[in-house]
């Protein structure tokens, strides 16, 4: 079952309730089953969510991103158009991920943070799993 919602340009889409959290699954997006999508989050046209995933409360997805399997992406995130979310990292509630930006396997991301368009992330090279802040 479809649910249709009308965005800023007066254009409908529709998206369907993920089993999985609930969240809304735009009818073209790619999402694994074991992701977790809460009740309040959107994936948009063409992104794809891996296995594990979890997309937290009112976070955002937007068109043709990609999030890898086991990535935590906190609450009230936007994932831009086009992004790429690594194997294994962590987003940070808070935190806008701009388009065509690029975050590496097991990075975090701490909260509030904000990685600008065409963005690459990395880990700190001090310890695997240190944070990565962008401003």
């Amino acid at each position: 079952m479809y649910v249709e919602i009308e965005n800023e340009f007066g254009e409908l889409a529709r998206y369907k309730h993920h089993l999985n959290g609930r969240g809304f699954i735009s009818a073209t997006a790619t999402v694994h089953p074991t992701a977790y999508i809460e009740s309040s989050a959107y994936v948009e046209p063409d992104a794809q969510v891996g296995q594990g995933a979890w997309i937290g409360a009112g976070s955002w997805i937007d068109k043709g991103a990609l999030v890898g399997a086991g990535v935590f992406i906190g609450a009230n995130v936007h994932v831009g158009m086009d992004s790429r979310i690594g194997r294994g990292a962590k987003i940070g509630s808070h935190t806008r991920i701009g388009d065509r930006a690029v975050i590496a396997d097991s990075t975090h991301v701490a909260h509030d943070s904000v990685v600008p368009d065409d963005g690459v992330i990395r880990p700190s090279s001090q310890a695997e799993g240190s944070f990565a802040t962008a401003a």
